[in-house]
């Protein structure tokens, strides 16, 4: 962030060339162009650089306070901390050993489920070597070129477009915001997530993203492409934030804010949701699917695991490696992420199994009165909302479909 031009001799960094293609495009005259990159100078060497300077300063200055990498358990009142956290990350009351011992049944059941398509596909052998399979077999990954990165794109936007052409048989209303995919940047490559959603703009001019980080395609596996694309893209995250910001009547608040289990909760929930709408085209792209849910329900496990029962990230990384196909690298990332973001990473399955058992609960009461573009409509038509906020929302949809 702070290496190259206007802080030592070297080329742009990036941030100043960014600006300079954009100057360079601009109908100005030339001294006006001079005076907005004199000014991003002036910006970039002053507050933005004291910026800098004071983070790596305080950083270096705590670093040797570091005790050992713990879990909330370490600090002062850190099991108080720890339960606020999950208070706030789930919008329910569960205790730490509760949502441990959900994630426990949810790794064996979505467990038995993957067994049923390793014996479709007829491998032989264990779970754990089905992983293995998984993980290594040269079939399942893309080669680690621009052609090869080119190529998981062109998946990628196969799957969102199969989701928009099914998508009016399952929803009443979709976003008006269009939606792209995207390999993150070079710049941020190292340190961004797998993939993640950025949504539009509030005016509308720029589209949703989807952005996936092909930094390491020998890490990255095909049979997962459909299911991130069904979470970060569309039905997911998409179909519901695009649509949250083009609500009228609402504040600000509820328009551009949130609640983790509400909408980690709507992006698995629509892993699963894709399957019904036919977008999983092999047993192993709906083994991909169960990977990811697995992959969640294994974070119900750690976060505890890790902030209550004072697992060490040794233990956390084997029990992920133990208990899933993800790549080496993202199970390493994700323990970081696990220790330094305390409870937000029990949100997605909390969120997905209350979303889940209200839509049972519609479907049983409303018998054929029960239309799924209804209850995706009560769903997303208030946005993002506590999970028990959004049960009585949902009762409500039941009550008036009954009279």
């Amino acid at each position: 962030m702070v290496t190259g031009a206007p802080f030592d001799d070297g080329a742009d960094s990036t941030l100043m060339a960014d600006f300079r293609k954009k100057v360079a495009a601009l109908d100005a005259p030339e001294a006006t162009k001079a005076r907005l990159l004199a000014d991003a100078r002036t910006a970039l060497t002053g507050p933005f650089k004291h910026g800098y300077d004071t983070l790596v300063a305080a950083i270096d200055e705590i670093e040797p306070q570091s005790t050992g990498n713990f879990g909330a358990w370490h600090l002062p009142d850190g099991a108080a901390y720890y339960a606020d956290r999950l208070k706030s990350s789930t919008t329910t009351d569960l205790t730490a050993d509760q949502i441990h011992e959900l994630g426990l049944k949810q790794v064996a059941a979505i467990h038995e489920e993957m067994e049923a398509i390793k014996r479709e596909v007829g491998f032989k052998g264990t779970l754990t070597q089905f992983f293995d399979h998984i993980r290594t077999d040269p079939r399942f990954k893309y080669p680690d070129t621009e052609a090869g990165r080119e190529a998981y794109l062109a998946d990628a936007r196969g799957v969102i477009a199969s989701v928009m052409a099914a998508a009016p048989r399952y929803f009443r209303v979709l976003p008006k915001a269009a939606l792209e995919v995207r390999a993150v940047e070079k710049w941020r490559e190292a340190t961004a997530p797998t993939a993640f959603y950025n949504p539009p703009s509030a005016d509308g001019t720029r589209p949703g993203i989807y952005y996936v980080n092909l930094v390491d395609m020998n890490q990255t596996q095909k049979v997962q492409v459909a299911g991130i694309a069904a979470h970060e893209g569309a039905p997911g995250h998409h179909f519901q934030i695009a649509r949250q910001q083009e609500l009228a009547g609402i504040p600000k608040f509820r328009k551009y804010g949130g609640y983790g289990a509400y909408m980690e909760g709507w992006g698995l929930y629509s892993e699963r949701l894709a399957n019904e709408m036919g977008v999983y085209k092999t047993p192993y792209d709906r083994f991909g699917m169960l990977s990811l849910q697995v992959w969640r329900a294994i974070r119900l496990v750690l976060d505890t695991g890790i902030h209550s029962k004072r697992w060490t990230r040794e233990q956390a990384i084997a029990y992920f490696k133990a208990n899933s196909s993800v790549s080496d690298t993202d199970i390493a990332r994700e323990v970081d992420r696990y220790f330094n973001w305390p409870g937000q990473a029990t949100s997605y399955m909390v969120g997905q199994l209350k979303i889940a058992e209200l839509r049972g609960r519609a479907e049983s009461e409303l018998g054929p009165r029960f239309d799924i573009r209804d209850f995706h409509e009560a769903v997303l038509s208030e946005g993002a909302l506590p999970l028990d906020i959004l049960e009585e929302q949902v009762e409500r949809y039941i009550a008036a479909k009954k009279q």
